[in-house]
């Protein structure tokens, strides 16, 4: 069993209130930062700790920290960002929910480090729930004295803002989310200036999601340098995977960053394999956004070794033969899973979702969701595969923001791997119109 320094009491009864909290040495940690460390060995242990951004993207933690701008006179903010939209991810809405006092200690002590004495939380609107438990959660510190005027009697103070978000995926990025927390239209900035210069009412903010500033507890408790023993090389630490699909034990998980892929998988102690006994066919392992990848490739990297749970396997071949960690939505499709419709599926989601401020996503989104659409649906044409990647290529790196790429990658890959599924889709249209959702059964025997 891998080590876990986020959900190790988790399953404790009570744990999301404050007094369970405090009698399992919850609350220790900020003692310890405030009474003990100055802001800036706080940030020295984030930096040794090798503790990489939990959102998706994956940029070290403590040099983010480092890059804001600390030379002008006013307030600089923290804001974390709760706003879990990816489809396929659904691990810091579980933080929130099951150990809310987690996620609060690991602001405060963040916002110390940070000098920030305003945090505000960014949680996605849909999440009536768990804004109920980080609410409650947030009034219980500050009855306790872990918030508001002279914390702990050290002179730091910091108030705490829950806002709710408004459902749209595109507010998960940093900049929207900022726009949105002012009260304007979530649309991504163009940068520069970056956040750590110009963020929250142009004034120097830094942005981490719920996972990342959860880590900073232990972080501080353990020490940097113990914590960067956990994991593998550049990977250090443990990571949450909200892992779904055709597997025997959906859940959350939280693993020691280089645990293989295949023990993943097939561990009881994991996802406990496929349903049914089914053979795998592919794998996102990063949340929709990622490229996906055959049984084959997510299994072993192109150089034949072990695929393992860290950055760096991951992407080991780039996207030819790799993908991303990402955030960590570990999707898994079986034998009798059609790539084009699941790849459709996530077209939809991105045409809906984009913000629609730069043209190549505006129209190239919705593009793929109709020509993805049609060949689904028996009506396409011999032209449209090379469209569809033509499209993906004219999308890619050519928006303000990563929506465009998230869209862009799932239909590329889809088809650089399982381009046979959609020329089958084209060639036998009579035979895809019959098969309701795909009939696994016909589906598998058409296809083979």
């Amino acid at each position: 069993m891998g080590r876990k320094v986020l959900t190790d009491k988790i399953h404790i009864p009570g744990i999301e209130t404050i007094e369970v909290y405090k009698n399992n040495g919850g609350y220790e940690t900020l003692k310890k930062a405030l009474k003990q460390m100055t802001p800036s060995e706080i940030t020295e242990e984030v930096k040794k700790s090798g503790l990489r951004g939990r959102g998706g993207a994956g940029f070290p933690t403590g040099m983010k920290w480092s890059f804001l701008e600390n030379t002008s006179v006013g307030p600089r903010y923290l804001v974390c960002n709760a706003d879990e939209s990816e489809p396929g991810t659904f691990k810091d809405r579980f933080l929130i929910e099951k150990i809310p006092h987690l996620l609060i200690e690991g602001l405060i002590i963040s916002s110390f480090a940070l000098g920030a004495e305003s945090t505000f939380v960014y949680v996605r609107g849909e999440f009536k729930t768990q804004i109920g438990i980080l609410s409650k959660a947030i009034r219980e510190a500050y009855a306790s004295g872990f918030l508001g005027k002279n914390i702990l009697g050290t002179g730091f103070s910091l108030d705490i803002y829950v806002h709710s978000g408004a459902g749209a995926y595109i507010c998960g990025e940093e900049t929207a989310l900022l726009e949105s927390l002012e009260g304007k239209r979530g649309n991504p900035r163009l940068k520069p200036p970056f956040p750590a210069v110009k963020g929250l009412y142009d004034r120097p903010t830094v942005v981490n999601n719920v996972e990342t500033l959860a880590a900073v507890v232990p972080i501080i408790a353990l020490g940097g340098e113990e914590y960067a023993k956990i994991g593998v090389g550049k990977s250090t630490g443990t990571k949450l995977i909200s892992a779904c699909g055709n597997i025997n034990n959906p859940g959350v998980y939280e693993i020691e960053l280089g645990l293989s892929v295949d023990t993943f998988l097939n561990s009881n102690e994991y996802c406990g394999g496929l349903k049914n006994g089914k053979n795998l066919k592919a794998i996102v392992p990063g949340g929709s956004s990622v490229p996906i990848l055959p049984g084959n490739l997510i299994l072993k990297t192109a150089n034949g070794d072990d695929r393992l749970m860290s950055y760096e396997s991951l992407s080991d071949g780039g996207f030819v033969s790799g993908s991303m960690l990402g955030s960590g939505g570990f999707i898994v499709y079986d034998e009798d899973a059609c790539i084009v419709r699941n790849t459709w599926n996530f077209s939809r989601f991105y045409h809906h979702e984009s913000c629609g401020q730069c043209s190549p996503c505006r129209e190239g989104t919705g593009w793929m969701e109709k020509v993805l659409h049609r060949i689904e649906y028996g009506h396409g044409t011999s032209k449209d595969v090379d469209l569809l990647v033509s499209i993906a290529k004219r999308i890619e790196g050519n928006t303000i923001c990563p929506l465009g790429d998230a869209a862009a990658w799932p239909v590329a890959s889809a088809i650089r791997h399982f381009r046979h599924e959609f020329e089958f889709h084209i060639e036998n249209p009579e035979i895809v119109k019959n098969i309701k959702h795909h009939s696994p059964e016909k589906y598998k025997v058409a296809v083979s």
